[in-house]
């Protein structure tokens, strides 16, 4: 990817904030190498795709207390390992505590899953690699991967040696660098796809994951690839997506977003107006990655995500850059893309593909799975199926190819499995991200909590017609995307009136995403005081949920009541 040139755009770029301090943003386009950070720091000494050949060689080897600090908290992501949260420290500990006092000797490991697709000989692999190395623990996220806890350094090779046996592999899965790029699990197979993505999504994750070019980035990168009707892969949210729309020409391709993001100071991705053939998006993509890397903030940590590049210089001038500077031509202008129907997101349930079978999605509990399970489903797929599986956005999964007389049996063994494929509507919409069980930044309790809210709901509210999204999150930083669901939950302390600090949540409300151009999508509502034992959880969800059905007006959705409802109703 050929480097920016000397122009306008870094003049001006100056001009901005860029003057702090004399030292600007840390961007380096502007001259600004120097580390601003330890962050910035660790990255410029050491490549953290290095590391995996000390894991190979040395700390397996030698073992946990023999890793360099500066791999154990910092390069270790690059190859999708975190150190979990020593067992019984409490969340009112997690800002308090030095990284050393909250890291366990075990690793999560975050195996990547480009698209979410994955055969039944993966998924069987994955399943013994939980069983023999991770005490037969997974869970699904909401990026498609599939995350394993309980990991032992002495193990990750072997753990590699088996994943990329069947072409698996957990490179950059975290840390600053290009993250799982996100695909429809319906690619190819939905009648009214716009584009099967497929072969973008493995083109560009073939040729620059794992590249040195892009292993050192301002902060993580989130992409999204996908000609889906119903837009499930959520582009407003992403750095940088790819958003099947017919072309100016009819033919199919792709509208360019970028700049999306949640965590603590959310923003919704941004079109460049952009229209991009099939043939150019691996290139196109690496050129907007190109300008995050050069142009990106690099000095706050908190400020080294692309949306607040986007945010300041806007969508015209990032579009002119990327041309001018970085692919050496103009992008045709094209079309918006078209909000989805009213269909649901998710995949689940029994659909047919355009071949004439069927795909089951099922939704195993806030994605929480086991070896056992992950076995059972690699199973089903080739008995039922054609052996390919497919992870969702939602925590969920998807059994392709199933003739249609037989998925009445499938969903019926899948049931039995407590993996339904006609879920109730709070089994079907709610998500958790993984909780102070085993995160370090997290405060609360998360996967049990949402999993008895979920069973609460069922026997308070039986029937209950409407599909309310129910988001809970274990700290600030969105993992489950609390600003978008109908009913966000951030983890949080609560004093009660005797001075105890008990878990609890901060409420959002009426926050959506509702695909299109990003004009309807919104991060709902929050109060300043709403929030919510964990104990008074079930009571407060149930409230507010029948004051909606009582108070709704015909066809509202719960977003639309809760933007407008008074506060005596959400409180």
């Amino acid at each position: 990817m050929p480097a920016p040139s000397s122009t306008t755009a870094g003049t001006d770029a100056r001009s901005q904030r860029s003057r702090r301090q004399g030292r600007g943003d840390g961007q380096w386009a502007l001259g600004y190498r120097e580390p601003l950070n330890k962050n910035e720091e660790l990255k410029k000494n050491d490549d953290g795709l290095n590391v995996r050949d000390r894991i190979v060689n040395v700390y397996a080897k030698r073992g946990f207390d023999s890793i360099d600090p500066a791999d154990l908290r910092g390069r270790f992501r690059w190859f999708g390992l975190y150190t979990q949260r020593r067992q019984g420290i409490s969340g009112g500990k997690t800002a308090t505590l030095e990284p050393e006092e909250l890291d366990d000797t075990f690793f999560m490991m975050r195996i990547r899953i480009d698209g979410g697709q994955l055969s039944s000989e993966q998924l069987a692999t994955i399943a013994g690699v939980s069983r023999r190395f991770a005490r037969g623990t997974a869970d699904v996220t909401d990026r498609q991967n599939i995350q394993l806890h309980w990991v032992r350094i002495e193990d990750v090779p072997q753990i590699w040696d088996a994943l990329e046996s069947v072409g698996l592999s957990t490179t950059e899965a975290c840390g600053d660098t290009p993250r799982v790029i996100l695909g429809c699990p319906l690619a190819g197979i939905d009648d009214e796809e716009i584009i099967d993505a497929t072969p973008q999504i493995r083109e560009t994750a073939a040729r620059y994951v794992g590249d040195p070019a892009f292993s050192n980035l301002p902060r993580k990168y989130k992409s999204a690839m996908s000609g889906c009707a119903a837009q499930c892969t959520i582009h407003e949210i992403n750095d940088v997506a790819f958003v099947g729309v017919p072309g100016p020409d009819g033919e199919p391709g792709y509208d360019l977003w970028a700049g999306g993001g949640l965590s603590t100071n959310p923003m919704i991705g941004k079109r460049l107006g952009a229209f991009v053939p099939p043939g150019q998006v691996p290139d196109v993509w690496a050129g907007v990655t190109s300008v995050f890397r050069d142009y990106g903030y690099r000095r706050l940590r908190h400020r080294a995500r692309l949306k607040f590049l986007i945010a300041d210089w806007g969508p015209q001038r990032f579009r002119e850059v990327l041309e001018r500077d970085y692919l050496g031509y103009r992008l045709a202008d094209g079309p918006a893309p078209k909000a989805p129907g009213a269909g649901q997101r998710d995949h689940v349930g029994i659909h047919r593909q355009r071949d004439g079978r069927c795909y089951v999605g099922f939704a195993p509990r806030v994605g929480r799975m086991s070896a056992d399970s992950l076995d059972l489903v690699a199973r089903l797929a080739t008995e039922y199926g054609s052996g390919r599986v497919r992870t969702t956005t939602e925590q969920k999964m998807v059994i392709l190819d199933v003739p249609g007389e037989r998925t009445a049996e499938l969903a019926a063994e899948l049931d039995a499995a407590d993996l339904p494929a006609t879920p109730s509507p709070f089994r079907r919409h709610t998500m958790a991200c993984t909780g102070i069980e085993f995160c370090k930044l997290a405060i609360v309790e998360t996967k049990q909590r949402a999993s008895d809210l979920i069973a609460e709901l069922d026997r308070r509210l039986p029937g209950f017609p409407e599909p309310i999204t129910i988001h809970v999150n274990g700290c600030p930083n969105s993992c489950a995307r609390i600003q978008t669901a109908d009913i966000g939950l951030k983890g949080t302390l609560i004093t009660l009136p005797g001075g105890e600090q008990v878990e609890g949540f901060q409420v959002h409300l009426g926050g959506s995403l509702n695909g299109g151009d990003g004009a309807d999508s919104g991060f709902g509502r929050k109060l300043r005081g709403l929030k919510t034992t964990a104990d008074e959880l079930p009571g407060y969800v149930e409230r507010v949920l029948r004051r909606f059905e009582a108070s709704r007006l015909p066809g509202q959705t719960f977003a639309a009541w809760a933007a407008k409802a008074q506060e005596e109703d959400i409180t």
